[in-house]
Formats: C-alpha cells, structure tokens, sequence
C-alpha cells in the first residue's frame, strides 16, 4: 500500500514538472493572400525575446501602433511604427518588411539594423510573429485592436510558458500610453480609419 502511494506521488510530481503542452507554432505560407491579409492597422500586445538586444527595446516600447503599406514591388512592405518610447512619442516609417517567400520568412529591414522573422499561422485579426535572431527566441503578439479575447490571450500566455520565458523577458504594452495615431480620434479602435502614410 505505501509503496502504491509512493509510486503514485512521484507520479504526480513528475506529471507536474512536465512542461505545458502547446500546439505547434506552424509558419505561414507567404503567399499574395498572406500578405495582403497583413496589410494595415495593427496594435502590439505582448513581446518577448531572449536576444539581449531586443530584451533592451521591448523595456523601453510602452505601446506601439503599426500599419504595414505596399512596398515598390511585392516581396516589399513599408512600415509606419507609431510607439511611446519611455515618456517620448515616436513615428517611424522609414523602415521595411522583406519577404523571402521561398522559406516564408520577414525580415525587419531599419537602416543597418535587420531583424528575421516567421509569420505564425492565426486567426486574421492576430499577428504573431516569432523572431529568429541570432538563435535566440522572440514571441510577439498584435492583434487589429486591444480588445483582444481572453483565450487569445490566454493561447499566448502559453506558448510563452513553453518556450520558457520567465517574467523579466516578457513585456505588455499599455493602451494607456498610445500615442494619437494620425486620422484617428482619441478611443478609436481605428479599423476603418484611414492610416497613416510613409513620407
């Protein structure tokens, strides 16, 4: 009897070291659908990221707003990134988004900065995007609007567990620190409002 006991307590410990199981992050297919379904307003949620670098950007990005735009030909995006940086109100479009559709991966092109990507397969109103930098892992998480589900979020939350985050590499942004998004009113989920061009 203690010995059946034994065997079922150590069991039970086992089963509760066992990391969480999650579903398979499965890339996108960067096709013309794909990328015409990324295209405008999106409002970042969460980011993480063990590459030391990007764990410095993300304690620093309060909130981000970004719309992807048609680049000048069509494995190129444009990107407008409207983020409050500590105190400080950012707009950025000076940089774009590279498709190399032959291994489905994005590259962050920002001057001499470049950052690689996959695009994982979601719901379309969600982007979540795991980085690829220098083999270190990054998750992050946007969706057309904050007003995200519960499971949504709860899906992510997960997959951070598997891909052993720890809390001090995960970060949420703040609605309470949007910056005004050009054409928007204050509030605004800004679905149908009109976004914001690159100069």
């Amino acid at each position: 009897m203690l010995a059946a006991l034994a065997l079922a307590l150590g069991l039970a410990l086992a089963l509760a070291a066992e990391p969480p199981t999650c579903a398979p992050l499965v890339p996108a297919v960067l096709d013309n659908e794909t990328l015409a379904g990324i295209m405008g307003k999106w409002v970042y949620l969460i980011g993480s990221s063990k590459y030391p670098p990007h764990l410095e950007e993300l304690k620093v990005v309060k909130h981000a707003t970004f719309f992807f735009h048609p680049g000048s030909h069509p494995d190129e995006l444009n990107v407008t990134e409207i983020m409050r940086v500590n105190e400080t109100c950012v707009t950025r479009n000076s940089s774009k988004i590279l498709v190399f559709r032959h291994n489905n991966t994005l590259v962050h092109a920002d001057g001499q900065v470049t950052a690689t990507a996959e695009l994982i397969r979601s719901d379309k109103d969600l982007l979540i995007l795991k980085h690829i930098n220098s083999g270190f892992p990054g998750l992050s998480f946007s969706a057309r609007s904050p007003n995200v589900s519960k499971e949504h979020l709860e899906e992510f939350r997960a997959q951070l567990a598997c891909h052993d985050f720890a809390d001090d590499e995960i970060f949420l942004s703040s609605e309470k620190a949007a910056c005004p998004v050009p054409g928007e009113q204050p509030g605004e989920d800004g679905e149908a409002a009109p976004t914001p061009q690159p100069a």
